[in-house]
This record gives structure tokens, sequence and C-alpha cells, in this order.
């Protein structure tokens, strides 16, 4: 028993980052994490390798590494204090985990600030170029469907793995509902399906064909849709009705931006984006603020108020109070 306490010990003592972070996998795995946030670790981690060469021993990683990092990824890789941000986060994970298991000396690691961007989103004048429904007797099965796609994260405000997951039987006409069976934090649920998408997706299904347990946005073959495809096809489709935006991922900020300037509340919002805090929905308030202001006085009950008496103020003389 002696012995086996020493060999751990100097297993603690001799860990390399690269040996630790493999461990670390391990146990994602076994706690079943996401494919897409394991990759994202191994993404991450491999550039602090790029810093901190992965033969490092373990019990060398100090608080003034992760400072040089820091600055490394801002100064001399040029990253965005937003990218940085993400890429601390999940470093930090890895390292507390070291800390937990006694390879490397515990110390606090602070996440660096920065200033929030406004997110960018599609004007109306965009939605309406995209969202113009293509004449079906001309177009392609492909453009076709990347409109009812396009239709489809406006409405819903899903991540582009979470729609490309939706199966034929997720979408429940008969009770205006959809259910979400994978989303990024894997709790499933169920968000409201509007009326319009409802008649979109009936006629798309037609076309589209399938059972209930084929996917919604497939590929040419009816198989399940790729991510990378669906990216592609979707920068190709906005290109050709001149909106140079691309991203599937503004839907859902536009989604979030209308939402809240048509009055509807934070907390609705907050479970059909699926976030698990409401702090994160508190941040698209801010980032929208300026457009708030937009019909203010239409709003706003001072203003609402009618309009004083134009009779002359008289200051002096009978009546004075």
């Amino acid at each position: 028993m002696v012995r086996q306490r020493i060999k751990i010990a100097n297993r603690k003592d001799d860990l390399t980052l690269n040996e630790a972070f493999d461990e670390f996998m391990r146990k994602a795995k076994i706690r079943n994490l996401s494919s897409e946030t394991m990759k994202t670790y191994s993404n991450v981690i491999k550039i602090f390798f790029e810093f901190m060469d992965e033969g490092t021993k373990t019990h060398d990683i100090s608080v003034s590494d992760v400072d040089e990092y820091i600055f490394w990824l801002k100064e001399e890789k040029e990253i965005r204090d937003t990218t940085v941000i993400n890429y601390v986060r999940h470093l930090r994970a890895f390292l507390y985990y070291c800390m937990d298991c006694g390879y490397i000396k515990k110390f606090k690691i602070l996440m660096p600030k920065s200033d929030k961007e406004i997110k960018e989103t599609y004007t109306d004048d965009e939605l309406k170029r995209l969202l113009k429904k293509p004449d079906l007797k001309k177009c392609t099965f492909t453009e076709y469907r990347i409109w009812v796609f396009e239709n489809y994260l406006l409405a819903t405000g899903n991540r582009i793995s979470t729609a490309l997951n939706l199966k034929i039987k997720d979408v429940d006409f008969g009770n205006g509902v959809i259910t979400l069976r994978k989303t990024k934090n894997r709790h499933q649920q169920i968000i409201p399906l509007s009326h319009t998408l409802a008649d979109i997706l009936k006629e798309y299904l037609v076309y589209r064909e399938g059972n209930e347990e084929d996917y919604v946005f497939c590929n040419d073959f009816g198989e399940h849709g790729a991510r990378r495809t669906y990216q592609q096809a979707v920068y190709r489709y906005n290109i050709k009705r001149n909106v140079n935006k691309t991203s599937c991922h503004l839907f859902r900020h536009t989604f979030a931006k209308k939402w809240i300037l048509n009055g509807g509340d934070i907390f609705r919002l907050q479970k059909i984006l699926g976030h698990s805090s409401i702090d994160i929905v508190k941040e698209y308030v801010n980032m929208f603020s300026c457009d708030l202001q937009m019909g203010f006085s239409d709003f706003n009950p001072l203003d609402t108020l009618a309009k004083p008496s134009r009779t002359k103020i008289k200051m002096g003389g009978a009546g004075r109070c």
C-alpha cells in the first residue's frame, strides 16, 4: 500500500499537460458531454499547447502562465476579446480539473474583461429579400429547402445544430408545438410553432416526403443534413439575393431582437432560446438599447397624454394663487 501511494505521488509530479488533458477528456466522456463540447475543448487546448508546450509538466503551471497566455492571444494572435474569453473559460475548466486532482497547485483564474459588442442582425430589408418565396416551378429543391430553413431559423431562434437534428415527428401541427431533442445544454424542450411557419413546413414536407424518423432538413438524398453543407448553402443563397451577411446564427440574434422590439417578455424569450440564465437574455436588451429608442415617444406615457391647452398663460392679476 505504501509503494502504491508513492507511485501515485510520482505520477502527479511527472504528469505532462498532454497526459492530463487526455485524462480530462476521458472524464468528459464519462460525464457524457456532447460531441460539440468535446470538440471545443480539444480545439481550445490545442491553441494553449501552441503557447505552452504539451510536454510541460503540470506542476510547473502557475497563474503567471495563464496571464502570459491571455496576453499572447491578444497581442500575438490578435484574437478579439470575446473569443479570448471563450478560450480562457474552457482552459480554466481543464486547469481547475488538474488542480482538483492535485496535479497543479491551486490558484484562481480571473476571466478577462471585454466591452459587450452589439450583436449583428438582419435588417428588415434584408429579411424581405431572403424570405421572398422562390418560384417553385423554376427553382431547385436545394434553393427551396434553404428558403424554408431560413424561415425556420427566424421563426424559432434555433441554433443550426438544433435545427438540423429536427425530425419530422418532432413537428406537431395538431398541437402547434415543436420538440427540440438536441440542444446545446442537452435538455429537450418544447417551443411554440408559429402559424406562418406551420404553413411553410406543411408545404415543404409534401415535397420533402420521408417518414417520421427522417430529418426535416436533409441533404439531396434525403439523409441527415450536414452543418457545413447548410452553412455553405446559406452563404450562396444570401449572396445571390444581395445580402452580404451569411451567418445562420444571425437569425437567432434577429429573433431575439424582434422579440424584444415587439414587446415580448424576456422570461419567455429565455425559455424559447434555451438559455439557462436570464443574464444572457438581458444582454440582448442592453445590446439592442438603441433600437428600443425607435418610436419611444409613441409609447411613452408622458408623451401620449393629451396635449395641454394652447391658452396663453397669465402670470399675474385675477385668479392668482
